[in-house]
Parts: C-alpha cells; sequence; structure tokens
C-alpha cells in the first residue's frame, strides 16, 4: 500500500506545489521546475524499486533533469538490482535510422545485457524477460504523442508480456511535448500495424503514463487475461495546455529525425507524408517533417502559394528547396533537388497539425507526380498511409477531390468519443 501511496500521492502534490509556487497576486510568477517521474524516483531515492530484480525499457531520452540517465542512476544507486536493459526502435543508444535497431550486447558502463526488444513479439518479449530475470519493468522514454511513434507499442506489447508472466510494470511518466489535445483520426481493427496496434487518435494528447493506465484497462484484460500491476509514477507541475517550451525537462532526441521539439509539434501531421512515395519528409536535413518535398522536376512555388492562399490558423508555407541524404521511405529521391514547403509554425496554441497535413495533401494531390506510397508485402492493405491514418477514409476521399473541411469532419465523432473514453485515466 506504501508503494501505491508514493507515487500516485504525486499528482495531488504537483497541485499543491503549483499553488505554493505561484505566490502572491502581485508578484511575477516565479519560474517552476516540471519533474518527471525518473526526476521523482531519484528525489525519492528508488524506494518504489529497492530490492527488485529491475529491467529497463529505454533509450537516450530516459535522462533526469541533469542529463543523466536512468540505467546509470539505478547502477550507481546500489539500491535496486539491474538485471537488463531493453532497447526499442532505434536502439537504446538511439543510433538507429527509421524501422531499424541495434542488436543485442553489453552496456559498457554499467555491464548489464542491453536486448534489442525493437518489433518483439509476445513471445519474444516473454522470453527475454524470463531470460533476464525480471521481476519489475520500468518503462522511461520521451514520447511525442503521435500514433504512428513507435515507442507507445513497445510499451502496450511489454505490458502485455509482463502481465502474462505476472510482473509489475513501472511507468516513469514525462510530459508530452505537444500538449493534452487529441486530433485526428481513429485506428480501424482492419488497418492495426506497428505504426498502431489499437484503437486511439492519431494525436491522441496523453502521457505515456496515461496511455498506460488506458491500455491496462480497456485492452490488457482481453489479450492478457488480466491487467498487468501497474504503478505510473506520476509528473508533477505539468498541465494538459503545456508544450516542449514551457516546460524545462531537458530534450534528448528520441529518434535521429525528431531533433527538436519544433520537429514534434509539426510531426503529428507532416509524418503523414510517409505514406507518400513521391514526397520527402525532409529526412536527412536539418529540419525533417518542416521540409516537405518532391522532385524538383515535379513540384514548385504554387504549392505553397496555394497553401499560404487558404489561411490555415497558426501556421505560414516558405517555398522551400532541399536534399534528402537519408532515403528513408523514398530512396528515389535520396540526393536528389527536391521543391516543395517549409512548415513555419507562428501560433503554437492555433495550429492543427493534421488539418494542416490534410491540407498540404489536398494541394499536392493536384500534381501529376503525386503518388500513394504502396507496400508490395502487404497486398490486401497495400497503402501505408491507410496505415498511419487508421483505414482508407483519407485517402479515398482526397483522391476523390473532398476538400479540407469534408476530411477533417468525417472523424468528428470518433474524436468525440475517444475524448470521454480517456477521460477517467488522464492524470493531469
Amino acid at each position: 500500500m506504501r508503494r501505491r501511496n508514493l507515487i500516485t500521492g504525486g499528482i495531488a502534490a504537483g497541485a499543491l506545489g503549483a499553488t505554493a509556487l505561484a505566490g502572491p497576486a502581485t508578484a511575477a510568477p516565479k519560474p517552476r521546475r516540471v519533474q518527471t517521474g525518473l526526476d521523482r524516483l531519484v528525489a525519492e531515492r528508488f524506494a518504489t524499486l529497492a530490492g527488485q530484480k529491475v529491467g529497463v525499457v529505454s533509450n537516450p531520452t530516459g535522462v533526469d533533469a541533469d542529463y543523466r540517465h536512468l540505467v546509470d542512476l539505478i547502477h550507481e544507486s546500489g539500491r535496486v538490482d539491474l538485471v537488463a536493459a531493453f532497447g526499442p526502435e532505434h536502439g537504446f543508444r538511439g543510433s538507429a535510422q527509421a524501422g531499424g535497431s541495434e542488436g543485442t550486447g553489453v552496456d559498457a558502463r554499467t555491464g548489464i545485457t542491453v536486448y534489442d526488444a525493437y518489433g518483439a513479439s509476445l513471445a519474444k518479449w516473454e522470453e527475454l524477460m524470463t531470460r533476464a530475470g525480471v521481476e519489475t519493468v520500468v518503462f522511461d522514454i520521451q514520447d511525442v504523442g503521435v500514433r504512428f511513434y513507435t515507442y507507445i507499442w513497445t510499451m502496450y506489447t511489454s505490458m502485455v508480456a509482463a502481465a502474462r508472466l505476472g510482473l509489475r510494470y513501472v511507468v516513469l511518466d514525462r510530459p508530452n511535448p505537444i500538449g493534452g489535445r487529441a486530433y485526428g483520426p481513429m485506428m480501424t481493427p482492419e488497418f492495426t500495424s506497428g505504426v498502431g496496434l489499437k484503437e486511439i487518435i492519431q494525436q491522441h494528447g496523453m502521457t505515456v503514463g496515461e496511455l498506460a493506465r488506458f491500455f491496462n484497462a480497456e485492452f490488457l484484460p482481453a489479450e492478457a487475461g488480466r491487467p498487468v500491476d501497474l504503478d505510473v509514477v506520476a509528473c508533477k507541475h505539468w498541465k494538459r495546455d503545456m508544450l516542449a517550451a514551457d516546460t524545462d525537462v531537458p530534450w534528448v532526441m528520441p529518434s535521429p529525425n525528431m531533433p527538436t521539439p519544433d520537429t514534434a509539434l509539426t510531426y503529428p501531421g507532416t509524418g503523414l507524408f510517409e505514406g507518400v512515395s513521391s514526397i520527402s519528409e525532409g529526412r536527412g536535413t536539418t529540419r525533417p517533417f518542416e521540409l516537405v518535398g518532391g522532385l524538383a522536376t515535379d513540384f514548385d512555388y504554387h504549392w505553397s502559394d496555394r497553401l499560404n492562399n487558404r489561411d490555415l490558423p497558426g501556421v505560414r508555407f516558405r517555398e522551400a528547396y532541399f536534399v534528402p541524404t537519408i532515403a528513408g521511405h523514398h530512396p528515389p529521391l535520396l540526393n536528389k533537388l527536391c521543391a516543395g514547403v517549409e512548415v513555419k509554425v507562428t501560433d503554437r496554441a492555433a495550429y492543427d497539425p493534421i488539418r494542416t497535413a490534410v491540407a498540404m495533401l489536398v494541394e499536392a494531390r493536384k500534381y501529376p507526380a503525386f503518388a500513394w506510397r504502396a507496400d508490395s508485402y502487404d497486398p490486401v492493405r497495400p497503402y501505408w498511409v491507410d496505415k498511419l491514418t487508421g483505414s482508407p477514409r483519407l485517402r479515398t476521399m482526397i483522391d476523390a477531390g473532398a476538400d479540407v473541411d469534408d476530411v477533417v469532419g468525417a472523424w468528428s465523432q470518433e474524436l468525440a468519443a475517444f475524448e470521454q473514453r480517456r477521460r477517467p485515466y488522464l492524470l493531469y
């Protein structure tokens, strides 16, 4: 009972702390530190993990306010039996590109085995956890708040495996860098994949701790036969309307092409261009997911002009030219001059990344060279954008000539239903 009170009590403590820090009505607001779950764990001297055999699911983002990594801190504490680490997509050290990992090896600093867990099946997760002798799994990764960013599915699958093995699961929560509002379409069961295993909204507006609570109640009883023994170490002083720029939480690149919080802000929308074979989302440039374009022989300045004429809220478009230096999902565009747009967010509060991306797709579809990306390995569901958006609806509506309001309006009811469904699991 003490353990659970220690963790869930952080929510009330965060509210009280925020009030105390506000000060007199006439005083200027004082800066405050948003504490992550890891920051709280360190402050409490790892009490909730003491004496347990722990396996950590993390990557370079699992750092405290002084950029010290969770694995190193646990190892140095001497209070926790650290038996393994598990690396997601891009690897434990974050060096691999999209769709890649680093393999299994030994961490030089701590001497523990780091297992490659990217894309691991339930059976593989169970085998790895059993081999390592794990009693408690700890998850600490900075998510970016989008369904097709795969870390949340690493969390989900490892939660199911832990439930089936009767293990404890602890999530060290972190702020959602793009805030707590939900946008976009719902995943449908027919189009689940590694970029969307379960039915949640595209920009879910939840922290990983909130998602873990949602998963545990809504999906694990059916898939694992029971919920996992879950604890969430909540953040303190974070509110749902905060973006990464509003906090002092250290930013470490969650993946090689997610360099800044600005990238994360546009990613829920421009990530959809992974589903267009003729257009690069700027991988290998200094502004991935903000620079978007196709071959300069096929696309031109009219794209930015048409988008700016739409006067979309919170954003402008700069005519842009760039050369992708990473093939990513678009090998024919590698090292070729591309023409397109740079997405310039002018008002973070007004900006809707998914609506903006729909407008970008509608205008790009007018170019003869535009082509949806088709994957031959899945002839039944060949279009990658359908897996990203959760169904064929967006693609077929744009192909049929639908404009932005029609496309966005098509998911209004499912979005409202999701917002209602997630409400019991929100912590902030």
